[in-house]
């Protein structure tokens, strides 16, 4: 994809176009959608698990060990919000998936802000429940 390409998407699109690349499992194009500078945020992150990341590098380091841990299959609750920021979307929705360790099934419900400038991913903050996650992947 062309940075045109990106920059002419709007927020939801962008978002959305991401969800497909994490259920196809391409996290190096999914990286690719976000700033340089971009920071990634996880507010309700439990001890012992960032908080924050800082730069697309670190976003990518983050996402290196994902598909070794889940594999996504759906997004079946998908509502996303307008706000009166420019560039910022809230997403409300569900993931569905497999816990690759275990073959048991995943399912976790997010809220995100999400803001988006030049085509890019600027800042996300990533709201989930740290309880609902299995003590196999708190570590």
């Amino acid at each position: 994809m062309t940075p045109t390409t990106t920059a002419h998407r709007t927020p939801e699109d962008l978002f959305r176009h991401g969800l497909r690349l994490l259920l196809d499992q391409d996290f190096a194009a999914w990286v690719d959608l976000w700033d340089d500078q971009g920071v990634f945020e996880f507010p309700f992150a439990p001890e012992g698990r960032p908080r924050r990341l800082e730069g697309k590098s670190a976003v990518a380091a983050y996402m290196r060990d994902y598909p070794q841990h889940i594999e996504l299959h759906d997004f079946p609750h998908l509502t996303i919000h307008q706000t009166q920021r420019t560039g910022t979307i809230i997403a409300e929705m569900s993931a569905v998936g497999r816990l690759v360790a275990t073959d048991e099934p995943f399912a976790m419900s997010y809220v995100a802000v999400v803001t988006v400038a030049d085509g890019r991913i600027a800042h996300y903050r990533d709201y989930w429940n740290p309880l609902a996650v299995p003590a196999s992947m708190r570590s």
